[in-house]
Formats: structure tokens, C-alpha cells, sequence
């Protein structure tokens, strides 16, 4: 019998697919998708996770995130087949959460760690396995091992009495050409078997896993459907109908076939999973698929940024996933930048040569003494367009516009220094305003998408610097353009400054936080528009100070804001005046 025909199969859809729902999965139908892969010859599947109730939020978590025997029981009683399977992440179960086996349906445990805690982990499996379960471990994130890391690990594994050793493609990073030389020094590891828990962010589970069985492993993860975080995982019933055809008749395909017509297919239109972005630029990187898929969520960042910031993230081999180290890249400029250029960069004194090459700003004082007006993308732009109009006709600011307004007003000035942005709403400005665009956009991006003239908007681009001008460089990125701006009606000469449309980011109800008609973001997103809301909150502060320092009136939001210290009301300043329809009447 050839290894295909030895092959075992551990079904994981309950435990990795619940990363989906939260583990919110019906009984009933937990026990179906129990029932469907016993009739399909399946060996394991596996229900969830165990650990301890402390970590345990029952209004965030469904029942499956930390698995109770009386739910095991309840979904598997009275069905002959597979073993049951629990998983426990390492830090988040101890050995008196689990009974002796002889109380328990459960025959395997499998404990997943990454390299820093793999020892302990294995420590722990063999108390684990004194109890009486089958025991696993799941090395997580092991493209990052060392060849010592390596060699250490086979000899620990040896010694340790356990019954399992998987080989976790965490961050689906693994090719076919490179399988053959991760598990041939596991192999030889006398009783212990050796299993591929594969993902899908590049495409490869599948053809990855008929390269182990060739190689000579012994047991297989998938799931229905593939589902799982991100990417998902290898279908089973693909490796089933495989093994199938290929003449193991161990296997039958058309329970799981059934299961996923009657449960997955309407679950996977409601929460997707499958090939996305984020996770396959993870898997090139070899990273935690959360730290491209967070650069991505935030909305602000071209593919190109996340692609070189992703270079710096590879460097760092960081362990599983930090948000921190997130958040100090872009604190430094790294990402929106030039990636690793930039982090170099940043080692120069920050007063050197801010413009490199005896560059002058062209925009200095040039219309000195003007009122500005400054129009950011809320949706009060639209709700206020006809007061907004009036306000114009009496007071006749120069007006700067941000990204994209819709059609709504033809700016003087109309500024970008995102290049998502750019890409997306360069073709919308108006042919009678003058384009900015922010000196981190490239001349070869920028000369794909227009064919006009431009004036560069020079600043320093990194996030946490305090506000401040010096020589017509504003020394932030302040955040968001239209603060940004701001900074652009102080050099050019401003009398006073008004904002229109900078609603802010904290209520939901509008558009769920969206500063743009065509962005509609999703309600998860609000903790990062939150984040942002707070960022622009400070360099508000911080201009505000630098203006009445300088004897000016500080800022003046015109429409309702969240912003409130700013806010002075359209109402205000056009009482007595007749209101205008649209730009033709000015």
C-alpha cells in the first residue's frame, strides 16, 4: 500500500473555521459536520479549543472557543467514527483543564506554540499525555526556525513520549519545492507520526500537500470548505475526493459534499473567507497574516507602502503578531515611505536638509493676508453645500480642496499626499484647480495618472512628529490631508482659516465613520477611525496653538464636527445672507 492509501485525514473546521464566526456554531449543526465526516472516513475532526475560563468571554466568544465535555458529549453521542480532537494554544490552558481520559470523549490533544515557548509546550504535553490522551504539537510559524532551532526541536520531540508532530504553515508561506527538505528531518522520529497543517494564502495547500504525502507524512489537516482565517485552509473534501479517485476506498466524498451545500456555501456569503490580498503578500513575507491585513484595513496606504513595509516586517521576525510594531512603522514614516530607504533615512538628525538639494517652496507667502477655506471630505460637505456656497460668496477665501469632493465644489487648490487616494480620485479634479501633491508620491505614479501640471507639497512624513514649519516645510504628516492643509494655508500667507466637511471620525451613524460617499467602512473599523480621530484631534491642537502664537484667531470649523473645541457654526457668519444653489451663481 503506498502512502496516500496511510494517509490520515484531522478535520479542523469547528476549531480553525470558528476563527470566522467566533465559534459560533449551532449545535446542531456541529453535530452534522461530526456526523458527515465519520460517514466519510474521516480519523479526526476536531471541535474547538479547551482552556481556561478566565480567558473566556462568553458575549464575544461562542461555545466552541473553549469547549466544554458537556457539548462534546451532547454533539457526538450515539455516532460511531472519528476521534474527537481539542486544541489548546500554549499560555491559555493549564493541565487541570482537562480530566483524566477515561471522563472524557476527547482522545487527542494538540497544543499549538511558536518557537519562543515550544519546549514548555512539549513539557506540558507530556503531563498531558500521563492523563491518558493521544498527544500533538503544533509548531506554529516554523519557516521562522533556525537550522539549530531545528535539530534541537527533533531531538526534544524524540524524547518526549508524544504521538504527534505537525509542521504548521502558519502564515501559508510554503511552497512545493521547499516541502521535501522541511519534514525529511522529522521523519525518523521513531513512533511519533508527522501531520502539515496547511493554509491557503498563496495557493498552494493543496499542491503543498501532495508533495508531504509524497515525501512520507502520515496525517493531513483540512477543513470544509476550507473554511479558516483569512485565506482558509485545504478543502477536505478536495483531499478526500483526491485519495478517492487515487483508489483509497477508506474515503467517500459525498457526505462532506452534502454538508458544504447545506451549511457552507450561505455561511461563506455572509462571512467570507478564501484568497485575499493581505494574506497572500503575508505569505511572500513569510509573516503573520494580520500585519499586512491591518495596513490594509487602515484604508491609507497604497499596495506598493504595504509591500515595502512588509520588507521591514520580514527583517524584524517578529513572533506571531504585535499591533505595536504596526504602529512605530508608521509613527517613523516607514510605511507610505520608501520602506527600508526609509529607516535609514531616519537615522539623519531630523533638521537636516528637509528638502535636499537647496529646494525652495514655491507656495511661501504667496497669497498673504487671504482667508482660506479648507474642504475635507465629511459627509456634512454635502448636507451644508448650498450654506457652504454662501459663505464663499461673502467672504471669497482661497479654498483648498482634499481628495475627492464628489463634484460638489472646484477648489482653487486640490491636494493629495496619499497615493491611494491619488490613484483613485486624481481623474475627478476639477481642469481650473491647481493640483498639490504630497512630495511622498512618486513623479513616475504621479505621471501615469495625469497629464497636467503640479505643485509639490512639501512636508516631513512621519506621523508623531510635533507640528511645526520651517522654511515652508511642515515638519508632520498631520495625520490626514485635510489637517495637513492647514499647515499649506499657513505658509501660503493665511488670514484666517475655516474648515468645512471635517466631520470627524467618532460617530458611527455617519457612514459608519467614512469620510468618503464611495467608501462605505464596516462597523469593526471604528476602533482605527477612533485611532485616528485622536491623531488629528492633537495636530488640530497643536496648529490651533501655532496660530494664536502668531497672533492669528486659530482655527474655525464651519460645519458640525466632533472636533467641538473648533467648531464656530456656518450660522455664524451668513445670518442675513441669501443662499446660493451651485457655482454658477457665484
Amino acid at each position: 500500500m503506498d502512502q496516500k492509501n496511510k494517509i490520515e485525514i484531522l478535520d479542523c473546521t469547528i476549531r480553525d473555521g470558528g476563527y470566522v464566526n467566533n465559534w459560533w456554531f449551532e449545535k446542531r449543526m456541529v453535530r452534522e459536520v461530526y456526523r458527515t465526516l465519520s460517514k466519510s472516513g474521516v480519523d479526526y475532526v476536531e471541535l474547538g479549543f479547551r482552556g481556561t475560563e478566565k480567558n473566556f468571554d462568553p458575549a464575544v466568544y461562542g461555545p466552541w472557543r473553549f469547549t466544554s465535555e458537556e457539548n462534546l458529549q451532547e454533539v457526538t453521542r450515539g455516532i460511531e467514527g472519528a476521534k474527537v480532537v481539542l486544541m489548546g494554544d500554549y499560555g491559555k490552558i493549564d493541565l487541570e483543564d482537562l480530566d483524566e481520559k477515561k471522563y472524557s470523549v476527547v482522545t487527542m490533544i494538540r497544543i499549538a506554540t511558536h518557537k519562543d515557548k515550544v519546549f514548555d509546550a512539549i513539557g506540558l504535553l507530556e503531563k498531558i499525555k500521563a492523563k491518558g490522551y493521544v498527544t500533538s504539537l503544533q509548531a506554529m510559524g516554523f519557516t521562522s526556525y533556525t537550522g539549530y532551532e531545528k535539530v534541537d526541536l527533533t531531538y526534544a520531540i524524540k524524547n518526549s513520549g508524544m504521538d504527534y508532530f505537525y509542521i504548521a504553515d502558519s502564515y501559508g508561506s510554503i511552497f512545493p519545492n521547499e516541502i521535501k527538505a522541511l519534514f525529511e528531518p522529522f521523519l525518523d522520529l521513531g513512533t511519533v507520526k508527522v501531520g502539515f497543517h496547511p493554509h491557503d494564502s498563496l495557493q498552494m495547500a493543496f499542491a503543498n500537500t501532495l508533495e508531504a504525502i509524497k515525501v512520507g507524512i502520515n496525517i493531513i489537516d483540512s477543513s470544509i470548505y476550507g473554511m479558516g482565517r483569512g485565506s482558509g485552509n485545504l478543502t477536505t473534501e478536495a483531499l478526500i475526493a483526491y485519495l478517492e479517485v487515487q483508489g483509497n476506498s477508506k474515503y467517500n466524498v459525498i457526505p462532506v459534499l452534502n454538508c458544504v451545500d447545506r451549511y457552507f456555501v450561505d455561511i461563506k456569503k455572509e462571512m467570507p473567507w478564501g484568497y485575499q490580498l493581505p494574506y497572500m503578500i503575508s505569505g511572500i513575507f513569510k509573516c503573520h497574516p494580520y500585519y499586512a491585513a491591518e495596513l490594509v484595513k487602515r484604508r491609507e496606504y497604497s499596495i506598493e507602502d504595504i509591500w515595502k513595509a512588509m520588507e521591514v516586517i520580514e527583517e524584524m521576525k517578529p513572533i506571531g503578531f504585535d499591533r505595536s510594531i504596526i504602529d512605530n512603522l508608521i509613527k517613523r514614516g516607514v510605511v507610505g515611505s520608501l520602506g527600508k530607504k526609509a529607516l535609514a533615512d531616519k537615522k539623519k538628525p531630523p533638521e537636516d536638509n528637509l528638502l535636499g538639494n537647496n529646494k525652495i517652496v514655491p507656495y511661501v507667502k504667496r497669497h498673504a493676508g487671504r482667508d482660506f477655506l479648507i474642504l475635507a471630505n465629511g459627509p456634512s460637505l454635502k448636507k451644508y453645500q448650498s450654506n457652504i456656497y454662501t459663505f464663499i460668496e461673502k467672504y471669497n477665501p482661497l479654498i483648498l480642496g482634499a481628495n475627492y469632493l464628489s463634484g460638489l465644489f472646484e477648489p482653487d487648490y486640490h491636494a493629495f499626499n496619499n497615493k491611494k487616494r491619488f490613484v483613485m480620485y486624481a481623474d475627478t479634479v476639477s481642469p481650473s484647480s491647481k493640483l498639490l501633491i504630497g512630495e511622498n508620491i512618486p513623479h513616475e505614479m504621479i505621471s501615469e495618472y495625469i497629464s497636467r501640471e503640479y505643485e509639490t507639497l512639501f512636508f516631513r512624513d512621519i506621523l508623531d512628529a510635533d507640528f511645526d514649519i520651517k522654511d515652508g516645510v511642515i515638519k508632520s504628516n498631520c495625520r490626514t490631508i485635510s489637517v495637513l492643509l492647514l499647515g499649506v494655508a499657513i505658509v501660503m500667507g493665511a488670514n484666517r482659516i475655516f474648515i468645512a466637511g471635517m466631520d470627524g471620525y467618532m460617530d458611527k451613524k455617519k457612514i459608519k465613520g467614512a469620510l468618503y460617499y464611495e467608501e462605505k467602512l464596516e462597523t469593526k473599523e471604528y476602533e482605527l477611525n477612533v485611532e485616528k480621530h485622536r491623531w488629528n484631534q492633537r495636530f488640530l491642537q497643536q496648529i490651533d496653538d501655532y496660530i494664536r502664537k502668531n497672533g492669528g484667531e486659530g482655527i474655525h470649523i464651519l460645519t458640525p464636527t466632533s472636533h467641538s473645541a473648533f467648531y464656530k457654526g456656518i450660522d455664524n457668519y451668513i445670518k442675513s445672507e441669501k443662499k446660493v444653489k451651485n457655482m454658477k451663481d457665484l
